[in-house]
């Protein structure tokens, strides 16, 4: 039996560092994760705080042993949200589709949705993908881009994942890979 698939949940805040208030957004990527995949999984989860080497840091060490690195939180406008810079600066490839269909469906609901700046790239094997630190946003963020987080992945030789149709149906090419190939 093969190991399970390692998907990395990095929360980026000073405050929840500190304890100055509980993590949502970690424990809410995880739930969103348990209910979509339907392969075997596990996470790597880590707190960090909102400083560009730490979150570079954090990334590179997740990318390692995990084919998706999901985080939340330092993707506003305040001085201290640098996640973009982070996650810009380890990745070899840029995939602003990500984004542009985050803000997109997040719009639908707020007006400053304008002001995220969620982003995703390609590090090495792994996907990484930037949401912003409200649980109910990282639902919403995830459900519009999660359909092609398994094509991305198998794009870049990493596992294939299965999703829950129930809830998000995987798109892949006809031409695509299937696990046993």
């Amino acid at each position: 039996m093969s190991e399970p698939i390692q998907f990395g949940v990095l929360t980026v805040s000073d405050r929840a560092t500190r304890g100055e208030y509980e993590d949502r957004g970690g424990p809410a990527i995880r739930d969103y994760l348990g209910r979509v995949v339907k392969s075997e999984w596990s996470d790597v989860s880590k707190m960090v705080t909102d400083d560009v080497p730490e979150i570079e840091n954090a990334l590179r060490q997740m990318c390692e042993t995990c084919c998706v690195v999901v985080t939340t939180g330092g993707t506003g406008p305040a001085a201290r949200d640098v996640t973009p810079e982070a996650t810009e600066a380890v990745c070899d490839k840029m995939m602003p589709g990500f984004g542009e269909a985050m803000r997109a469906v997040s719009l639908l609901k707020v007006p400053t949705a304008i002001l995220s700046r969620q982003t995703a790239g390609i590090c090495g094997q792994s996907l990484i993908i930037n949401l912003p630190g409200s649980p109910k946003a990282i639902a919403e963020c995830l459900d519009a881009v999660f359909a092609a987080v398994p094509y991305c992945v198998d794009l870049i030789d990493g596992p294939f994942i299965e999703t829950n149709d129930d809830h998000i149906i995987a798109f892949r090419p006809k031409h695509a890979r299937r696990p046993s190939e």
